[in-house]
């Protein structure tokens, strides 16, 4: 089996710990024959030599532009210098050049600031992205035809992908391997970097507002009561009354902690749980439904439809295979706020 080329576009001003991110991801995940299942490599605009970070280091990209033809996925990191891309939407001569080299098809893949890149080339019009909270606004006003969400900490619209900030690089990338071969995959790779395999909400949680009294009660320890009893059925009101709260006070409490409401987050972390249990056992449809709180298949049904754009014997049948993908769909926003 050939591996899935992941080819990183590494520009001028550059941020390291954003150019690192797909090859920690990227590089981990093999097959049960112990095969790597992505092969990385880094090419920069110009010929092979040195690239500027936005540290006190250059790195030394050992390929040059003409690499991005051979790519299965193309991947832009933030960048500081990106010139006239960010501040007026235009591609440069060298830069356009580069682009040229990409096929027809290629998956593409912007993490934080790298979105102006793929939005000057035209990549984004008429669809939905997203970026660091703080660039929002510029990104949509210097780009008018993209429809920038800035609550979301990724947005996959099929064959392009575009993250927040920094650290959501890593969700952009574990959410493409699961995509491309499953949870069990994705979270093997999440345990060995040591990150969480899924964060629950959006950017909301991270833009500045006053730090919570320390004294106060927190909503964690009811997240974890209702993790154990998914099964069952959880009004809100018995998780405010886990947490001695009323319920519009811990509706609002756990808004702030998790960026969506109570109702929005149990709804993900069923499909979650189905998620996880049609691809790793061979339960009924109903069993799977029952187990992860839908109550019924057809609810499930509905549920994942609306979350992953295909039904659940689809997912199962795609994902058992081990080698599947959900790219044939174009897909819909699911209840944390995450396009897939």
């Amino acid at each position: 089996m050939k591996p899935h080329r992941v080819v990183v576009l590494a520009m001028d001003g550059v941020l390291p710990f954003e150019l690192g991110i797909p090859h920690r991801i990227f590089g981990r995940p093999q097959d049960d024959r112990g095969r790597p299942l992505y092969e990385v490599v880094t090419c920069s605009i110009r010929p092979p030599g040195p690239v500027r970070t936005d540290a006190d280091f250059a790195v030394q990209v050992e390929h040059g532009p003409e690499t991005l033809a051979t790519a299965d996925t193309v991947i832009v990191p933030a960048s500081y210098e990106l010139g006239p891309v960010f501040e007026r939407g235009a591609l440069t001569d060298e830069l356009a050049a580069a682009l040229a080299h990409i096929r027809p098809g290629t998956r593409l893949a912007s993490i934080c600031t790298g979105v102006y890149v793929l939005a000057a080339a035209g990549f984004l019009d008429g669809r939905p992205a997203t970026t660091h909270w703080a660039e929002s606004d510029r990104l949509q006003q210097l780009f008018p035809r993209v429809k920038v969400d800035a609550d979301v900490l990724f947005i996959d619209d099929g064959d392009v992908l575009t993250s927040a900030g920094v650290a959501a690089g890593i969700d952009l990338c574990l959410h493409m391997v699961r995509r491309d071969h499953g949870t069990a995959v994705a979270n093997d790779v999440a345990r060995r970097t040591v990150v969480p395999p899924h964060r629950d909400g959006g950017q909301a949680q991270y833009i500045h507002r006053p730090v919570p009294d320390p004294q106060q009660s927190t909503t964690t320890s009811v997240r974890a009561w209702a993790l154990g009893r998914l099964h069952e059925p959880i009004q809100l009101r018995d998780m405010a009354e886990q947490e001695s709260m009323s319920v519009r006070t811990f509706t609002r409490r756990f808004r702030e902690e998790v960026g969506v409401s109570p109702g929005q987050w149990l709804t993900q972390q069923r499909v979650e749980r189905a998620r996880h249990l049609l691809e790793s056992t061979d339960l009924s449809v109903d069993q799977v439904a029952h187990d992860a709180g839908f109550g019924t298949a057809q609810s499930m049904r509905q549920h994942l439809q609306t979350a992953l754009g295909v039904t659940p014997t689809a997912y199962r049948r795609t994902f058992r295979a081990g080698s599947g993908t959900l790219s044939d769909t174009s897909g819909s926003y699911d209840d944390a706020g995450i396009r897939d």
